[in-house]
């Protein structure tokens, strides 16, 4: 119990019970009102599924900041596919948009991996490339809910024992990431990667096998942000995404994910995703204007860095103090100790 008291989810969790608490007490319709709980927990459905994909990616000491050009890119294509294809089954046009965005993705990992370029650079490029691809294909036009089925549009609003169907879809995914991520052997090379990738590629690790698989995986996470946005939400424009990308990285850093790489974990980026976004609920209930939430998040995103920074900081004195004390000198500290007590042993006997 204690050491689950002191991982920073467990802050995390608990900053966001307090915001909600406080808000709640203040404003009671924050929480207990009929559409209270509900939009609690489905507004921050979908940045939940970025910020699992995005941290991913962080961990291997990369970024990617086209994500959100993605969700839009595939928005788009969800509803184009069911204007040209009525017919086609949910499912398929979930799974193509998925497809898309793992290939996206993929595009961004192979540029990082085969030509050792930053991801930071790659993918800004990428993200006006992506969106300019949307902004030529939407032009002017945007897609209404009457262009698409009342079915899909249902999994927007419905519910499932009273927890939204998208809210259930982030958790599905939350589960899968974080198994593969804390159990396989793959996760744990990721992990490897990111804390220092020259060694792990002398190690002998896939190193950029696993940066193709990170980039792909959060390329598909974006893609099916972008089916669930156009559930959401029902109408979409060529500007849909816009901007989400600096919401999904400040998500991964707030919920403990080292932007350095080698550290966090999904749930800590899920966490971070519906604290920014509960508070950003929050604030206008209290009466707080729209600038200082925007200051209050970007205060959240330093302080979590800079926490990060004495973390890393006073875990590498440690090490340091580990390896200059070495196994000899805690040996022969061990072997003092042994001969005192036997020392001791023998002067009492004579006595």
């Amino acid at each position: 119990m204690r050491n689950v008291l002191r991982r920073r989810e467990a802050g995390i969790a608990l900053a966001l019970l307090v915001v909600i608490g406080v808000t709640t007490a203040i404003q009671p319709g924050f929480l207990l009102s009929a559409g209270g709980w509900r939009d609690l927990l489905l507004t921050p459905a979908i940045l939940v599924v970025l910020a699992v994909g995005q941290a991913v990616v962080v961990i291997t000491r990369n970024v990617d900041l086209s994500v959100g050009s993605v969700l839009g890119l595939t928005a788009y294509l969800t509803g184009r596919l069911f204007i040209e294809a009525p017919d086609l089954p949910i499912v398929v046009v979930t799974l193509v948009a998925v497809a898309v965005g793992a290939l996206l993705g993929l595009v961004n990992g192979s540029i990082v991996a085969f030509a050792r370029v930053p991801a930071l650079v790659i993918t800004l490029g990428t993200l006006y490339v992506y969106r300019g691809v949307t902004l030529t294909w939407a032009g002017s036009d945007r897609i209404d809910a009457g262009d698409m089925p009342r079915a899909f549009l249902g999994l927007g609003t419905q519910q499932v024992l009273g927890v939204p169907v998208l809210t259930i879809v982030a958790a599905i995914v939350l589960a899968a990431v974080g198994y593969y991520m804390y159990t396989s052997r793959g996760g744990r090379q990721l992990y490897a990667i990111g804390s220092d990738p020259d060694a792990a590629a002398l190690q002998g690790l896939p190193v950029r096998r696993r940066l193709l698989w990170a980039f792909a995986t959060n390329g598909a996470l974006a893609g099916l942000a972008g089916v669930m946005f156009a559930a959401r939400y029902g109408t979409v424009s060529s500007g849909a995404g816009t901007g989400m990308e600096l919401q999904v990285v400040g998500a991964v850093v707030v919920g403990g994910v080292a932007i350095f790489g080698g550290s966090g974990t999904v749930a800590g980026a899920a966490l971070g995703a519906m604290l920014l976004l509960t508070i950003n609920r929050a604030l206008p209930v209290v009466g707080i204007p729209d600038f200082w939430q925007r200051a209050v998040v970007g205060a959240l995103i330093i302080g979590a860095i800079a926490l990060d920074r004495v973390l890393a900081n006073r875990r590498s004195r440690r090490l340091a103090v580990e390896r200059d004390t070495g196994p000899n000198d805690r040996m022969d500290g061990r072997q003092g100790d042994s001969m005192d007590g036997r020392q001791g042993d023998s002067e009492e006997a004579t006595a």
